[in-house]
């Protein structure tokens, strides 16, 4: 175990609650330590529902394509708490990480605060620290009052479609929703708002109004959309065609879009647009795995081995038009979800384009929604479902089932996280 990891598990235990929207605490934190978010890069602050890491990734690849050094803060992490926090295009070296865990502890002085928090807050002063020309903030939940939004003033906001998701915190209507995500909304910054159903763009533009932000939205200001095996993303400046992004799924091409009018806003042209359109990498998105054990399970029979860690119905539904775009192949299944997820939503788009399921529990995770319930909603919805005892067992149990199929991971991040963790 890496010493940060020991560090990380300790202040776990300091505030009662995985989640507690609230800037307080992170503002008193944020004071003890020098107020880092006040020294960063030109910030990029995105939110939304889905899209965010893809479309993170994507500007990332635009910005470093031009040379800038670009640090970049996600949320969660799959394989590695590290990868949450990359300094310059990096990801944070376990010393540097431990190092500021350890300050931060100190100077928070076992005073409640949320892990969420006290991990934004090794991020701010990682970041302060260390020279870059951007910061790309992705926020972890709704936007308002998620930790990230104590960025007074962004370069850039960019809000990525928002869906219903996480209603626990941030509402249960759309409208509701989106009033949490442009939260990030910042006086004079400009923002960039990718493709919106009409409840969530009224709420968004009413609130940019309010703040004189100049707004640039999908469908008004630009446009992105699929053209032959390519696509082609149009604004004021002119039109650029291009290759499918390497992200795959048709609605890459709206993140893709949201990614390159970003990178517009920042100054940036064509020759950036292409790389963040051919460049970005973001695992666990329609990812095809091609080397570890699961591979070779599933190669016996002739399998393919895919992971995907979207969750919820707007996910669901990126997953079943990406297999609908892919070769047609009998494809099967392997699914473990947490339980404050909407599962018949999820799952109901799946049931078009994948024939069957296993269903598995997610390992170490408090919060896994149990494998025989996943199969029950499953079964609800069209599958001819089962259960498996592991992702290991499950994938063994459909390749030789279905040889020659398409094998699907799929439910969470946490799940995929695993995935990526033991299949190495």
């Amino acid at each position: 175990m890496d010493h940060s990891d020991a560090i990380l598990k300790r202040v776990m235990g300091l505030h009662p609650k995985m989640i507690d929207l609230s800037l307080d605490r992170m503002f008193r934190l944020l004071d003890d330590l020098g107020n880092p978010q006040d020294s960063l890069p030109p910030v990029v602050h995105i939110a939304g529902t889905n899209g965010k890491g893809s479309t993170v990734s994507m500007i990332r690849a635009g910005l470093e394509s031009a040379g800038k050094r670009v640090h970049v803060y996600t949320s969660p992490h799959l394989a590695r708490f590290h990868e949450r926090i990359r300094l310059a295009g990096n990801l944070i070296p376990e010393d540097a990480l431990s190092n500021i865990l350890t300050e931060i502890e100190t100077v928070n002085a076992g005073r409640p605060i949320t892990f969420f928090e006290l991990t934004t807050a090794a991020g701010f002063l990682a970041f302060a620290r260390h020279p870059a020309d951007y910061t790309l903030l992705e926020v972890g939940l709704g936007g308002r009052l998620d930790a990230t939004n104590v960025v007074a003033d962004p370069a850039l906001t960019v809000i990525t479609p928002v869906s219903i998701d996480h209603t626990q915190y941030l509402g249960e209507t759309l409208a509701e929703i989106a009033a949490e995500k442009a939260g990030i909304l910042k006086r004079g910054a400009p923002a960039v708002i990718a493709r919106q159903h009409e409840a969530a763009l009224s709420v968004i533009e009413d609130r940019a109004a309010r703040l004189g932000v100049p707004v640039m939205a999908c469908g008004q200001q630009w446009h992105s959309a699929p053209e032959g095996d390519g696509m082609v993303f149009q604004d004021e400046n002119g039109l650029i065609d291009m290759p499918r992004p390497n992200l795959r799924g048709p609605h890459q091409i709206d993140n893709a879009g949201t990614a390159i009018a970003s990178l517009r806003a920042l100054g940036f042209g064509a020759p950036e647009a292409l790389a963040a359109v051919t460049r970005a990498e973001w695992p666990a998105r329609m990812q095809r795995l091609s080397c570890g054990p699961l591979v070779d399970i599933a190669a016996r029979h002739g399998c393919e081995l895919w992971l995907d860690g979207g969750h919820n119905p707007a996910g669901g539904q990126a997953i079943a038009a990406t297999l609908a775009e892919l070769p047609r192949k009998p494809t099967h299944l392997v699914c473990g979800m947490l339980n404050t997820k909407d599962i018949a939503g999820y799952l109901r788009p799946l049931s078009g384009q994948a024939q069957s399921l296993l269903a598995v529990s997610i390992p170490g995770e408090a919060n896994t929604l149990p494998a025989e319930t996943t199969r029950d909603v499953a079964a609800s919805v069209g599958f001819d479902a089962g259960i498996a005892d592991d992702v290991a067992s499950a994938v063994a149990e459909l390749s030789a089932a279905y040889p020659g199929a398409r094998l699907l991971i799929c439910g969470s991040l946490y799940l995929a996280g695993t995935v990526l963790r033991e299949n190495g």
